[in-house]
Order: structure tokens, then C-alpha cells, then sequence
């Protein structure tokens, strides 16, 4: 910076800098980061009974209590009306489907699950959500048909004939409940069985897989007993909860055993 004369050959004010330092900067502030998912409207628009038709066909063992649970364990806020309803957002839907298909596809418990809703909402790591893939009927891949079938319907969405079917339920491998109807779950055994049929397996040969479900089921039955016998609501929410992991665990444990067997009857 130079300095000036006055007229007098005396020392002025400094001349301006033809070269001033820029203005100290503020200290960065931290970006907010919106909680995960972003992108998604969070105006609470939506009721529970709005939540359970959008999620139940990919997610059928999905009830009111399970929503009011995952809230009690801080997975999902919902707000409330001025009356106490609970009301969700689009991003709060699919926080919930989020929770849901962690359990169902890599059975992870609801602690673990929390941890990586923590993470995502810190945003650190990413997780893609939106629209799921669709077959070739348009419909979205691994959602069932809402609601009960009669064996013609449920023959018609799984593309057999009624008499296979039919044959399943004699054969006491599928269930009829009041009225004959066949609840959605059913469509996913009828595709399994057309498709072993196609190897000379008819429904009279899958009643050991029956059997074999039905005591996988009554261990599962036994680790939730002490749960159900709770009549608060969380408790029972907690069961279903549990129910639907442990249940997971023993399909893939089936699983697993049954791959082990055939690689065994490579030559």
C-alpha cells in the first residue's frame, strides 16, 4: 500500500490500494442435509389405510399395528392431526418400504435396519429408490394380486389350468378358507408347482413340502408365543415383527439345505 504528500511534502492519508484484498469470508456453515429419501414430497396426505393398500400386495403381512411399531422404534414419523390421526408422506411410505423389504429380502433385524436409516439420513452412502421393475405384463415384478382368489382366478394369473389347481387344494399343499377363496400367497405355490409339473411332479407329490412348512411354521409359532400373549399393541406388533424374520431365516436355511443336497448329485 503506498502513502500519499500532502502539499507540504508531508505524510498524507494512504492512497487506495489499486490491488484491495478481497472481503475475509464467512465460515462455511454446514450443509442441512435432508433426511433420506430425498426427492419425495413430505406433506402428510396420506392415512394408514391409504399406507396399507399401497404396500400390502408387495407386502402382505403388513397391518396397522406393524405401522404404529415401526414409529414406536423411530423408523418412521408420521405426523398427527389436531384430532390424533397419524398422517404420512410419500418420503415416510417409502421409509416404510425401505424397513420392510430389508427384513423380508436380506432378514436384518430392526436395530441394524435403524442404523442404516441413521446413516442415509446423514447422508452418507446411497440407497436408490423408486419405481420397481415390471414384467412383461406391466405388472410391477414380485407384487401379488390384492384381495382372495377362487381357484379359476388364481388358474388365470398364474397361467395353468384350474384342474392343477383344483389338485393342489385336494392335495391339501394350498388352503381353501371360507367360501373356497385362496388368500395371495397361493399364487406363488401354483407358479412353483407348473413348474415342477413340467417334470412329471404332480400336487399328490408335494404334500412332504406341505408338511415340512407347517413344522417350520410351528417352531416359528413357539419362538413368538411369549409375545402374543401380550396384549399390548406394541407387543403384537413386535411378534409379527419377529415372526416374519425368523420365518425368512428357516426359508433360507431350507433353502440352503436343499442346494447342498442336489450339488451332491452332480456326478
Amino acid at each position: 500500500m503506498t502513502v500519499g504528500r500532502a502539499a507540504d511534502g508531508r505524510p498524507g492519508s494512504p492512497a487506495p490500494d489499486p490491488f484491495p484484498a478481497p472481503p475475509e469470508a464467512h465460515p462455511s456453515r454446514p450443509a442441512v442435509v435432508e433426511p433420506w429419501p430425498q426427492g419425495f414430497s413430505r406433506e402428510p396426505t396420506m392415512r394408514i389405510s391409504d399406507v396399507l393398500a399401497e404396500l400390502q400386495p408387495d407386502f402382505p403381512a403388513l397391518t396397522p399395528s406393524k405401522l404404529r411399531f415401526l414409529e414406536e422404534q423411530g423408523l418412521v414419523e408420521p405426523r398427527r392431526t389436531p384430532g390424533g390421526y397419524r398422517q404420512y408422506s410419500r418420503a415416510d411410505v417409502e421409509r416404510v418400504r425401505y424397513v420392510l423389504g430389508q427384513q423380508r429380502d436380506r432378514y436384518l433385524p430392526l436395530r441394524v435396519i435403524g442404523e442404516a436409516l441413521a446413516a442415509l439420513d446423514r447422508g452418507e452412502g446411497h440407497e436408490p429408490v423408486g419405481p420397481r421393475l415390471a414384467t412383461s405384463d406391466g405388472r410391477p415384478a414380485g407384487l401379488r394380486p390384492a384381495g382372495r382368489q377362487t381357484v379359476d382366478s388364481l388358474a388365470e394369473l398364474a397361467g395353468v389350468s384350474p384342474a392343477l389347481v383344483a389338485g393342489l387344494v385336494e392335495a391339501g399343499v394350498i388352503t381353501s378358507g371360507p367360501g373356497g377363496h385362496l388368500d395371495s400367497w397361493a399364487l406363488d405355490v401354483v407358479v412353483a408347482a407348473a413348474a415342477l409339473a413340467e417334470h412329471g411332479v404332480e400336487p399328490r407329490h408335494l404334500r412332504g413340502f406341505r408338511s415340512a412348512a407347517d413344522r417350520q411354521v410351528a417352531v416359528v409359532e413357539q419362538i413368538v408365543a411369549p409375545l402374543r400373549g401380550q396384549r399390548a399393541v406394541a407387543a403384537q406388533a413386535h411378534a409379527a415383527s419377529v415372526a416374519a424374520e425368523v420365518g425368512e431365516l428357516c426359508a433360507r436355511l431350507h433353502t440352503a439345505l436343499v442346494r447342498a443336497g442336489v450339488a451332491g448329485l452332480a456326478p
